[in-house]
């Protein structure tokens, strides 16, 4: 993995962007809006999650929203207006972009935890879920809303992510109805990972990210990796895969460390290498 980029410097145009101590944080940030996406922080997104395979700096990312929400989804008026007027070209072309922001979130090696508070809605609540973790807060609302506005629940990869999150029967619920879906039973139907105060929202998910910043992040970047690819694997196929990767991952510096250090009796100091 050639990870030689600095991304602490990087001057995000369409949202906030931070690194420190190997966690980055991005925060949508258009609250009076209820931070809204546009065809430009879709492309932005995308470009950015694409680029931290290279990251020197980042071995995981906290996204959340400004202003008591995370996401309302498309913006009525910048994006979902304009969308009427398109030809198919232009409109697949759209498509087929927010579905490379989801894929270019899976496919980098950092752990992603979202940071869910207030509204989460539509390609929001794609965000969220293309995570690899969501902590969430009592006022949290979760809405896959693509059907109220005469769209398909198919949408940026819900019809596969979301099943293997929440299990079939509930994703075809929230998918068909686009109803909203409150903090208590989105963490009992595994959607959020933990329910948190809001004031310590981001303090709590930004000390999750740093614990896995701190951690043997070539092995974290494998976990990432086989838990997406194992969904198309049988279980032989899948054991072998991960007889290959833990082959690959006992190779690694961090490998022996754990080891150094167990013997030792101290704590292991992991480096990613």
């Amino acid at each position: 993995m050639n990870r030689t980029v600095p991304y602490a410097g990087y001057a995000a145009q369409h949202f906030e962007w931070s690194v420190d101590g190997g966690v980055a944080t991005l925060v949508l940030n258009r609250p009076e809006r209820k931070n809204p996406l546009t065809f430009e922080s879709y492309a932005e997104l995308r470009d950015l999650f694409r680029g931290l395979v290279r990251a020197s700096d980042v071995d995981a990312v906290v996204v959340t929203g400004a202003g008591g929400n995370f996401c309302s989804g498309g913006d009525v008026h910048e994006i979902i207006g304009p969308l009427t007027a398109m030809a198919m070209p232009e409109l697949l072309a759209f498509t087929r972009m927010t579905g490379d922001v989801v894929k270019a979130m899976r496919a980098c090696p950092q752990p992603i935890v979202a940071a869910v508070d207030g509204i989460c809605a539509g390609a929001g609540a794609m965000l969220a879920l293309a995570s690899d973790l969501r902590y969430g807060t009592a006022d949290a609302r979760v809405a896959f809303l693509f059907t109220r506005v005469g769209l398909a629940g198919a949408d940026m990869g819900a019809c596969s992510l979301l099943p293997r999150v929440v299990g079939h029967g509930r994703a075809a619920e929230l998918l068909y109805s686009g109803r909203s879906l409150p903090a208590d039973e989105a963490l009992a139907w595994g959607f959020f990972n933990r329910l948190c105060a809001p004031e310590a929202l981001l303090a709590d998910a930004r000390a999750f990210a740093k614990t896995l910043a701190d951690g043997p992040t070539f092995g974290h970047a494998m976990t990432k990796t086989m838990l997406h690819q194992e969904w198309a694997l049988g279980l032989d196929e899948a054991i072998e895969a991960e007889a290959q990767a833990q082959a690959i991952c006992m190779q690694t510096a961090d490998f022996r460390r754990a080891y150094e250090a167990f013997a030792a009796k101290r704590a292991p100091v992991f480096e990613g290498n």
